[in-house]
């Protein structure tokens, strides 16, 4: 179910996907005060805006905790639902969790769009926690003037083996599980109705494969690349480990067809409020544009795991250095 429907999901949102969230700067500003509720088993709160809450409940054991959901970034409303699923999910993977129990979270126009659209979003969502072995029981849902769609998500994982933001050092190579440019695509999806087989792909493959092999690989520091772009991303990883960035803009993929809506100019409002957030902590090489910046500021729905360490048979795109801010040659 991957065609354009009649009824376009898209047209009832003002935005699409991770697009639609809370610029980053507005964000931490409303949440400043809210940060260091501490404790002995607090493991990861919000101090660092890493992907999930973790709590210790026993020496071999924590619990995480996260939240996500979103407009329609795509007009099949299975797709959005498995897309939202996915991206939900991740934000365990992104922490070295594993999820074991997911609620949804809906926002449906009930006198407006059909009921049996809801359906299909559940529908897509369900598959998705089958797929992941993550049980997807009840949830909540209100009558809203805009559609909305994801999962409250309970992980487990090993207290001692975790995945932070706040765990990078300098001297690693950085890596990118994803191809990013999913947030160009849905933009051009939104105003023209095209459907773009390789985003929908990129986005409803979970994170589980690629957050194991970066725990077998030793690694202790990663997050997720999704509203706040593959720059703003690294940049609060950097921010919260105490390091700098040395980023190859050649070295980083981008999904097929990507590149061709930067040229056409199908740049979300999200992506240009990212770029300026994040561009006083870069420093630019020559041969660098203004839209290979747009590029890496992408806001990406259900990316990569962006990790710092090799994980192998996934692109290097960078390293991480003493100091801080972002490099990008």
């Amino acid at each position: 179910m991957t065609g354009t429907p009649t009824l376009r999901l898209t047209s009832f949102a003002h935005g699409g996907g991770c697009a639609c969230k809370i610029p980053a700067g507005e964000l931490e500003d409303a949440v400043r005060g809210l940060v260091g509720q501490t404790g002995p088993d607090v493991l990861v709160g919000v101090d660092d805006g890493d992907d999930a809450a973790v709590v210790r409940v026993h020496d071999d054991l924590a619990v995480l905790s996260t939240a996500d959901f979103f407009t329609p970034v795509v007009d099949s409303p299975y797709d959005w639902g498995r897309i939202a699923a996915a991206n939900a999910l991740s934000d365990v993977y992104a922490m070295g969790g594993r999820p074991v129990v997911a609620i949804n979270q809906v926002g449906w126009p009930r006198g407006v769009l059909p009921m049996e659209l809801m359906t299909e979003v559940l529908r897509g969502g369900l598959d998705v926690g089958t797929q992941a072995g993550c049980p997807v029981i009840g949830g909540h849902t209100i009558d809203d003037p805009e559609p909305k769609y994801g999962m409250a998500v309970t992980g487990v994982a090993d207290p001692n083996r975790l995945l932070r933001n706040d765990a990078g050092v300098a001297g690693m190579p950085l890596t990118l599980t994803k191809p990013i440019g999913v947030g160009l695509l849905n933009n051009r999806h939104k105003q023209t109705g095209e459907v773009f087989e390789a985003a929908i792909a990129s986005m409803t493959a979970l994170n589980d494969v690629a957050a194991r092999e970066a725990l077998a690989a030793g690694v202790t520091a990663a997050t997720d690349v999704t509203g706040f772009g593959l720059l703003g991303h690294l940049h609060k990883l950097c921010r919260a480990s105490g390091i700098g960035a040395v980023l190859e803009r050649s070295a980083v993929p981008a999904v097929d067809g990507a590149l061709d809506a930067l040229a056409g100019g199908y740049v979300s409002g999200g992506t240009r409020r990212n770029l300026d957030w994040v561009r006083p902590h870069l420093s630019v090489g020559p041969g660098v544009t203004e839209d290979d910046l747009l590029f890496l500021a992408d806001a990406q729905t259900s990316g990569g795991l962006l990790v710092a360490g090799e994980v192998p048979g996934y692109p290097v795109i960078g390293h991480t250095v003493a100091g801080s801010g972002i490099r990008i040659s």
